[in-house]
């Protein structure tokens, strides 16, 4: 499988700032591939300017949720068919800031998972524990959990990528060590295992406090294939070691 490198811009840039730092990425990727497939996720409205930005490269378009709904009376939510409208060809779902901020149960991320899929869209969905379920040794009891409420059961390795992203280490600096990343991540696809019989090929991704420096060494780690990446997607170079880091 082909590796893949998110960039989620979070609630961060303008419009100037989102050109520029893909204008950065772009360049790069024309005199280096890095052997990985890239995806930028920026707020929604900078999409069209991006989408513009990135037409014909092999840069791709993600949005950072949608609503489970197909349309309707939901004031400042936007769906799965309205990304797919302005090219994007991935969409977030189950962030760790959308469950806890915003009261996402697994539920509700199962069903935007369905949505997305159903608007021919690749859902990110992403799971993880808080610091004190870790310190509880409950980890893969969350993740279990999570896994059963928020995939579809028609979930395909061509539709779905599974995103690890332990909440204690969201923009805090803080990363599990590397024999708890692959205890995680192994856990992850030996579940999969068990009810897709295409298992081996979903992409697995690692995210918290991803960076140039320790990049290397969590790509590394079995079973994990790609990351998601926030803050240090927000500058072009630092993004691009990343993506070198595969």
């Amino acid at each position: 499988m082909r590796s893949l490198i998110v960039g989620n811009w979070k609630m961060n840039g303008s419009i100037a700032s989102g050109t520029n730092l893909v204008s950065g990425i772009l360049e790069q990727r024309a005199e280096h591939d890095p052997g990985c497939d890239i995806l930028v996720c920026p707020p929604f409205v900078f999409l069209r300017p991006i989408a513009d930005l990135i037409e014909n490269s092999p840069i791709k378009l993600g949005g950072q949720d949608c609503h489970m709904d197909k349309g309707g009376a939901h004031t400042g939510d936007i769906s799965a068919s309205m990304l797919r409208d302005v090219g994007c060809q991935f969409v977030i779902v189950g962030h760790s800031e959308r469950r806890v901020n915003h009261k996402e149960k697994n539920r509700a991320v199962l069903l935007k998972a369905k949505a997305a899929h159903e608007n021919g869209l690749i859902a990110i969905i992403c799971l993880g524990e808080t610091l004190e379920e870790r310190k509880e040794s409950k980890t893969l009891t969350v993740i279990k959990h999570q896994l059963e409420g928020s995939i579809p059961e028609t979930a395909s390795f061509n539709d779905t990528v599974i995103a690890y992203e332990p909440i204690w280490a969201i923009g805090t600096g803080l990363t599990p060590s590397n024999e708890e990343i692959k205890e995680v991540h192994d856990f992850i696809r030996d579940e999969l295992k068990n009810n897709f019989k295409d298992s081996t090929e979903f992409r697995l991704l690692y995210g918290g406090s991803v960076n140039p420096d320790n990049a290397q060494e969590i790509f590394s780690i079995n079973n994990v294939n790609g990351g998601l990446v926030g803050g240090a997607s927000l500058k072009a170079e630092e993004f691009w070691k990343i993506c070198k880091s595969l």
